[in-house]
């Protein structure tokens, strides 16, 4: 099961509603590891070093740093970016999808965007 770590702006409904239908999930909330207000490449470097995989709404800065990281050849260990316009319930079933069938490392340089 991947390693998560939820941007500070992700939707806590979300994380939530993935703790209730499975309370095993590993994931952490920037704010629970001290990186609020830190920038981006902060924030994956962080991701990287932990091995977690990053929940986010930001696709306007996130991917590029991402791909940044892949393209210098840092570890990236994935992103999954979310639709804010998206159903919730929708998205917990996608990502649950997600988070329960790939294995660690398997999104590794990799974004992932949902709903699927």
């Amino acid at each position: 099961m991947l390693k998560l770590l939820a941007d500070e702006n992700f939707d806590n409904t979300i994380i939530r509603g993935l703790l209730r239908r499975d309370p095993d999930i590993d994931i952490v909330r920037v704010q629970d590891v001290g990186l609020s207000g830190k920038d981006d490449p902060t924030i994956l470097q962080w991701a990287s070093q932990e091995g977690r995989v990053l929940l986010t709404h930001d696709v306007a800065t996130i991917t590029r740093y991402a791909y940044d990281r892949v393209r210098q050849g840092q570890l990236m260990p994935g992103v999954i970016e979310v639709n804010v316009d998206a159903a919730i319930g929708r998205v917990i079933e996608d990502a649950l999808l997600v988070i329960e069938c790939r294995l660690e490392g398997e999104l590794d340089g990799q974004i992932q965007y949902l709903p699927l």
